[in-house]
């Protein structure tokens, strides 16, 4: 009868019915009667048939997209007509979306509002920290203890043959002597193989071309090329002060006073105290921090209204002294820039751009180069590029020659613990350097990025968006990037744009 009500394939059905009088011609209780009891229960109750009825209506999913997600207009827009083409053409092969971007902007959330958008099941599987390749196809029945893999059982799980199925963290798989996982995915995630994928298990194939995969990761340099092909990238971007505002006010804030079993009358923030928040108690791109202090505060206010407290609180900005103690983070720029030998650089990283410190210094000596900060072997090189083309343009700088046979310069990169590399900052040596020996200050609201030649060109670098994010939320207004890199400022939101100026560089005398 089970047989009959999951209407399987033919060679499903012929498959499962050779596996029945196998079974009933077994005596009962031994191992091998229970193993192959195990495997006919998963051939039966997976959902070979069953698909969740698909409801696009495109205005309510932009209601929940809205209702759900702040900002991230491009990612909205790629799901909306994604969407649309799934309403026109409902028998299409649907694309692998992969969300990238920094911890805590919603990336696993977007998937959650993409099932409800379309009325279908969701089902989640994390892949940090998965080495084996069984883990994805399955472990052959001769094994004890063998299952199917996560893939299979998520499908089990959902119910459905089309459920959204989100592969989160997909840049965290790694390989090792039990097989790649990654190889394995493969398979899974190629619109024109995946209608036969093979479990190792079941060694039967199931249809896995109505299910739409949603991948996240937050970098995409550890996601191996072949993969990486087969899924469409979907970039997440961080978020400014003015979007964090927004959602505090909208998402955390309301869900932290009911967590903590306060009322909404009984504490009210000011935009100021959720600013001073932003600002003195977080670094981050995503929001997670930022729900962490607001939730102490909620936390503190419940104890009070806990003891007995009846009138409603306001939290401004000299309260939160009080409740999150002293300031964790400090604008830094206008110390840091004070002297000449400093200037600001931009930096991407896993989660977000950021701002760094160049300190050059010198002293007499005999001409050598002293690098300190943690620094790669790129970076190194790119030091020893902008020191070769201060030297080459002394004349032009009004630089004595001489200084550099009869001093030691010394180049350092503050955070001393932090691992730091890439090309990016040969733009801010050499303006650092060029500081140093002009005895000129470089402005503390500038900031720059920008790999060099020798020839004393600007050539173009990555992560522009993540970078000038980072600028705005620490209060640059000036920002000197590589002329090759002017079309990436369409890809910064117009809000985080607003303030900046941008200074277009081909080579560094234009700097």
């Amino acid at each position: 009868q089970k047989i009959f009500d999951a209407k399987m394939p033919p060679d499903v059905e012929k498959e499962a019915l050779n596996e029945l009088n196998r079974l009933q011609r077994m005596p009962e209780g031994g191992p091998e009667y229970s193993s192959l009891r195990t495997y006919f229960d998963w051939l039966v109750e997976l959902p070979w048939s069953v698909l969740t009825e698909e409801e696009i209506d495109l205005p309510k999913a932009r209601e929940i997209l809205d209702t759900d997600h702040y900002g991230l207009e491009k990612v909205k827009k790629r799901i909306i007509e994604f969407l649309a083409v799934r309403k026109l053409k409902p028998e299409g092969k649907s694309p692998i979306l992969c969300l990238v971007g920094p911890p805590g902007v919603g990336k696993t959330s977007l998937g959650q509002s993409i099932a409800r958008a379309m009325n279908r099941k969701f089902v989640r599987q994390s892949l940090g920290g998965v080495h084996d390749e069984a883990d994805i196809r399955g472990h052959r029945r001769t094994y004890i203890g063998s299952l199917p893999g996560n893939i299979i059982q998520g499908i089990r799980k959902a119910g459905s043959r089309n459920p959204v199925f989100m592969l989160d963290e997909i840049d965290k798989l790694s390989a090792s002597f039990h097989g790649d996982p990654s190889a394995a995915l493969l398979e899974v995630l190629d619109p024109s193989q995946n209608n036969t994928f093979q479990d190792h298990y079941l060694a039967v194939p199931f249809d896995l071309s109505q299910v739409l995969f949603i991948a996240t990761a937050n970098v995409l340099d550890t996601i191996p090329g072949p993969l990486r092909d087969r899924m469409e990238i979907l970039e997440v971007p961080g978020y400014i002060e003015d979007d964090k505002l927004a959602i505090a006010k909208g998402f955390l804030i309301p869900r932290q006073t009911v967590e903590n079993g306060l009322k909404p009358e009984q504490i009210h923030f000011t935009d100021e105290a959720i600013r001073e928040i932003i600002r003195s108690y977080t670094r981050e791109a995503g929001v997670r921090q930022l729900e962490r202090e607001l939730g102490a505060v909620c936390r503190s206010v419940a104890t009070r209204v806990a003891e007995g407290l009846t009138e409603p609180i306001t939290i401004d900005a000299e309260s939160i002294v009080k409740y999150l103690g002293q300031k964790k983070f400090f604008n830094e720029i206008a110390l840091r820039t004070s002297l000449p030998g400093v200037a600001t650089g931009l930096a991407w990283t896993p989660v977000g751009g950021d701002i760094l410190f160049v300190e050059a210094t010198k002293m007499p000596g005999e001409g050598r180069l002293i690098l300190t900060g943690q620094l790669g072997e790129v970076m190194k090189e790119s030091a020893q590029a902008a020191l070769s083309l201060v030297k080459s343009r002394a004349e032009a700088l009004g630089i004595d020659p001489e200084v550099f046979k009869k001093n030691d310069l010394h180049i350092h990169l503050p955070a001393g613990a932090i691992p730091k590399d890439g090309p990016s900052a040969g733009t801010t040596l050499f303006v650092a350097l060029v500081s140093l020996l002009t005895g000129r200050r470089v402005s503390k609201d500038v900031a720059m990025t920008g790999e060099i030649s020798l020839r004393g060109l600007v050539l173009p670098v990555g992560g522009i968006r993540e970078k000038m994010l980072a600028a705005k939320r620490a209060g640059i207004t000036h920002a000197l990037l590589p002329d090759l890199n002017r079309r990436d400022i369409e890809e910064i939101p117009p809000e985080a744009r607003a303030g900046m100026h941008f200074h277009f560089l081909n080579t560094l005398d234009d700097a």
